[in-house]
């Protein structure tokens, strides 16, 4: 009787496994990235269970709060560590701030490959990760060789959107694994984006990700130059922009992240809300220091880039204030250097 009650509670904890996804890291992206991927599955399926972890347990009970409240009947439980995460999810989803955090979840105590270790066969080979991290390109295969070692499936498949593509679901996912790894990963990723490109193999994601933000850095620091620019030479900012974004200067830190308020008549950038709620200065740094740190191990020259990286960081030692807002306030410290000269 025992043995059979052992059995019965064994299988029940498998089949609510099958039904259960996780989400460790509930910062800025990872909520909304959260939110909508356990609102669309639970419309769609009331019986699914989710599981959130942050290294904030605030966080995550906060996060719940906010999820049943919108949601009642939602089964949604908060576990301290990824390894209870691993246990009780059959698919998990990271977003965390850089490689040394996605080292903790994966390969430390209490993480998810000794989670692993403690699983069944059967239960390894449905297992599906999925890393949205943007990080060292030689460390996210390091992790996925691990976890796909112990006989699980990875991807990482980090993002192209921001906030506000989170929030809305418009993210674009680009995603490097397997080619079975990157089809059992697809409709998870579409409750949270709208385009899914396969890269190729493990690091392909990271390493297009890495090149995007690469131009999208430069691109940034270019446009709140040309605009300061502008303005000295009695350019109104809204038919400076608009000249831009109907020209060959056109690019998205221009056309919807524009620096300058009000200079877009039909979106409201971060710089509207005192560059609140996008994407962190500090974090464009961490994605410049990659880049270059990448470029260096490959013998690509980066001329700009540097530059680039150079300006993110002087800008945090002389406006330390600007590390959490939209990396786009960095034309604040342009006009600041104007008042220096």
């Amino acid at each position: 009787m025992r043995h059979t009650a052992r059995v019965l509670q064994s299988l029940e904890r498998q089949a609510v496994r099958a039904k259960s996804t996780a989400f460790i890291g509930l910062g800025r992206m990872g909520s909304e990235m959260a939110f909508n991927f356990f609102s669309k599955t639970f419309a769609e399926s009331p019986d699914a269970h989710f599981v959130v972890c942050d290294a904030l347990p605030t966080s995550a009970i906060a996060f719940r709060q906010n999820f049943v409240a919108q949601f009642p009947g939602a089964h949604i439980d908060i576990v301290l560590t990824p390894k209870e995460a691993v246990h009780a999810s059959q698919t998990v989803l990271t977003m965390l701030p850089s490689s040394p955090q996605v080292k903790t979840v994966y390969s430390e105590a209490n993480g998810v490959i000794s989670a692993l270790e403690s699983l069944s066969a059967a239960e390894l080979a449905r297992s599906l990760f999925i890393d949205s991290t943007t990080l060292d390109v030689g460390i996210a295969r390091s992790v996925a060789e691990e976890v796909i070692s112990a006989g699980a499936q990875m991807v990482d498949a980090p993002v192209s959107g921001g906030v506000t593509g989170a929030k809305a679901g418009t993210l674009a996912f680009l995603v490097g694994g397997t080619e079975d790894s990157f089809e059992l990963s697809q409709p998870i990723l579409t409750r949270m984006g709208n385009r899914i490109i396969h890269c190729g193999p493990s690091g392909a994601g990271l390493g297009a990700k890495i090149c995007n933000n690469l131009v999208l850095g430069v691109q940034q620091i270019v446009v709140g130059e040309a605009m300061l620019l502008g303005q000295k030479l009695g350019l109104d900012p809204r038919i400076l922009a608009g000249v831009i974004n109907s020209s060959t200067g056109g690019c998205w830190a221009s056309s919807v992240n524009n620096p300058v308020p009000y200079s877009l008549a039909d979106k409201s950038p971060p710089c509207e809300r005192n560059y609140e709620g996008g994407f962190a200065t500090a974090l464009m740094l961490k994605d410049m220091l990659l880049a270059t740190d990448v470029a260096a191990s490959t013998d690509s020259p980066l001329p700009l880039g540097k530059s680039a990286q150079n300006f993110y960081a002087e800008t945090l030692r002389h406006r330390p204030d600007l590390a959490q807002k939209d990396f786009s306030s960095v034309y604040e410290r342009l006009k600041q250097m104007r008042r220096e000269d």
